[in-house]
This record gives C-alpha cells, sequence and structure tokens, in this order.
C-alpha cells in the first residue's frame, strides 16, 4: 500500500524528507524553493510516495497557464530532480511504478498539462523517470573532485590557470576574503548586475537585492560570498552554497575594470581549498550557458578540472490532447522548446 503526501512550503515535513535522503543540494530545500513564491508567485510542493518504509520525493513549481484554467509543473532555477532515502539504482521497481502511477493522478487532479525538471547531474535520479516521459541530455558541468589529494586537485588545472592564479596572489596584489558585512553584499550585488548588463543575460537572472540576502541567509543550508580585494576594493565576488557535502557555485559577478585579470579565477581556487578543510565531496562549477560544452563559460571552468557530468532534464506530457491545443494556441511549431506553448514566439 502506497501513502502519498503533498507538502507545501511551509509544512516542515519538506525539510524532513530532503534531509532523509540519501542524496540531496541545497536545490532541493524549502528555503530554496520560497525565492519561487516570492519572485514569481509560483506554487511549490512536494510531492512523495512512501512504500514500505522508502519513498520517492519530487520537488515540483506548479505555474498556471495564461489564458486556461490548466497548469503545468517544472523546477526551480538549478538542479533539482528526484529525492530518495534509498540509493537510486536500489529502488524496488514495485514503488517506481507506484510512484508514476500516484504522480499521473495527481497531474489529472489538478490539471496539470505538462512537467519538467532539470535533473542534479551529481544525483542519477533518471532510474525513477524511466519509460516515463523523455530523458534529454543537455551539456556537461564541471566539478572538482574533494576525494583526491589537494594536490591532484591542482594538477588537474589548465597550465595557464595555475600560472594566472599564482599571478594574482604574489605580483599583483589579490586576495580573497568572505564577506561579512551589509556594505560588502551591496557591492557585490551591484558587481552581479554589471556583469549581466555585459553579459547580456535574459532578465530572469536580475535578482534584486532581497534575493541575495535570502540565499545568504537561509536556514536549510550554508552559504559563503567570497571576494576578490585588490588595494581595498572588491573586484569580483560569488556566491557559494554548501549542503550534503556538495559546494556549488551558484551565482557570481566581476567588475568591468578587472575583468582582464580574472580575479575569479583565484576565488574559485579559494573556494577549493575551503571545501577541502570542510571534507565535502564536490565542488560544482556548473556547465555552460544554453546547453554549450564549448562556449566561453564552459571554457572558463573546464580549466579547473577535467571530471564532467552529465546535465539532463525530465520532459513529460501529462495530457496529449490539452498539451496540443496549448500548442496550436500558440502557434509555434517545430521546436525543441519544452513545453512547447511556452516556447518565444520569434
Amino acid at each position: 500500500m502506497s501513502r502519498v503526501l503533498e507538502i507545501d512550503i511551509d509544512n516542515p515535513s519538506w525539510n524532513e524528507y530532503v534531509n532523509k535522503s540519501e542524496k540531496f543540494d541545497f536545490y532541493h530545500t524549502a528555503s530554496y524553493h520560497v525565492l519561487e513564491t516570492t519572485s514569481n508567485n509560483f506554487r511549490p510542493l512536494l510531492f512523495i510516495v512512501e512504500q514500505g518504509g522508502n519513498f520517492i520525493g519530487l520537488p515540483l513549481v506548479i505555474r498556471e497557464i495564461d489564458g486556461s484554467s490548466y497548469f503545468d509543473c517544472t523546477s526551480t532555477y538549478g538542479y533539482v530532480g528526484a529525492l530518495s532515502n534509498l540509493s537510486f539504482s536500489e529502488i524496488p521497481e514495485t514503488l517506481i511504478s507506484s510512484f508514476q502511477q500516484e504522480l499521473d493522478a495527481f497531474f489529472k487532479r489538478e490539471n496539470v498539462v505538462a512537467a519538467f525538471s532539470r535533473l542534479h547531474p551529481l544525483i542519477a535520479s533518471e532510474k525513477v523517470f524511466q519509460e516515463y516521459g523523455a530523458i534529454r541530455e543537455v551539456n556537461k558541468t564541471v566539478a572538482i573532485d574533494l576525494a583526491k589529494t589537494p594536490e591532484e586537485q591542482r594538477q588537474q588545472y589548465r597550465k595557464s590557470n595555475k600560472s594566472e592564479i599564482n599571478q594574482l596572489r604574489k605580483k599583483k596584489g589579490y586576495s580573497v576574503i568572505e564577506a561579512t558585512s551589509e556594505d560588502q553584499l551591496k557591492v557585490f550585488v551591484e558587481i552581479y548586475k554589471e556583469t549581466m548588463n555585459r553579459v547580456e543575460a535574459s532578465q530572469y537572472y536580475y535578482f534584486d537585492e532581497a534575493y541575495f540576502r535570502s540565499i545568504l541567509t537561509a536556514p536549510d543550508y550554508d552559504t559563503k560570498l567570497l571576494l576578490a580585494m585588490k588595494e581595498g576594493e572588491i573586484t569580483a565576488g560569488a556566491i557559494f552554497t554548501i549542503a550534503n557535502g556538495f559546494m556549488q557555485y551558484h551565482l557570481a559577478g566581476t567588475k568591468e575594470d578587472y575583468v582582464y585579470d580574472t580575479p575569479m579565477k583565484l576565488i574559485l581556487d579559494e573556494a577549493r581549498l575551503i571545501a577541502n578543510e570542510l571534507g565535502l565531496e564536490l565542488l560544482h562549477l556548473g556547465g555552460g550557458v544554453g546547453g554549450s560544452d564549448e562556449d566561453s563559460l564552459f571554457r572558463f571552468k573546464s580549466g579547473f578540472s577535467k571530471d564532467f557530468f552529465q546535465f539532463k532534464t525530465w520532459q513529460y506530457i501529462a495530457s496529449k490532447t490539452k498539451y496540443d491545443e496549448l500548442a496550436a494556441q500558440n502557434g509555434v511549431e517545430n521546436s525543441d522548446y519544452f513545453p512547447i506553448y511556452r516556447a518565444p514566439k520569434q
């Protein structure tokens, strides 16, 4: 007999199940999902199916579909996917089958047309979605394996990175500190916005100061805002999150006047040293922009490690009839965008 739970964001059970999971990250926590309610007015929900003392969970973000009485589900920004108290390789087929059946029943009750999740590349949860929708490979991500010795980690650096990091420390007068004041946070936010303008980022990435403050003060995971300093001036900064053995390189920016020196390389090297001191498992740097393994961001990150992980997404159509109707209304054809009815019109 299966037990089904639909856990809202303000229910303490959300984090109880996250913390009982064999592997999880800060992206799965209630504190991180709260940001979806404050910035987008979406409804986060943790869907749980329990059977024989074991469970599978899936964090969802439920969105209204404009101009209709229907909804779809997505995952919050970052890497999410399923949770379980078991290793995914050991989950019984009966539990997977029950999870899929109960999720279908939930979608039908809630008028959900389609569902999408960005699967965490460090947590192999795709077995839960086998023969249930489509798994799409997107791109590679980069991580530093902290089980290696610090010397072995540094040996994986691109040769030019080693040289440039040494120059930043010893010849150019840079150092890295952890932010401790409100003024330092304000400067970082301005540098981040300046960076988003410079790279012509999507409007989605223009987070306000309250968003950054919420991440840095969240009770469900640890964070560090590391700043690269030169002659007393903040030149670059990055937020790193820490949860369940994972450190994530989350949001970052560099001041225009210091882009050429790339002080972010020094910040990442310092984050690696801190992660080692904390006894963490992996420092995950993420991937490139828009599913690319060839862009400048991926090349930058891959200069720190040769350990790559596959980022995948799960796509599921819960109601083919309604999905096709919405697609026809949108007027977009032959697009890989999912769901297609949300594809930007040309």
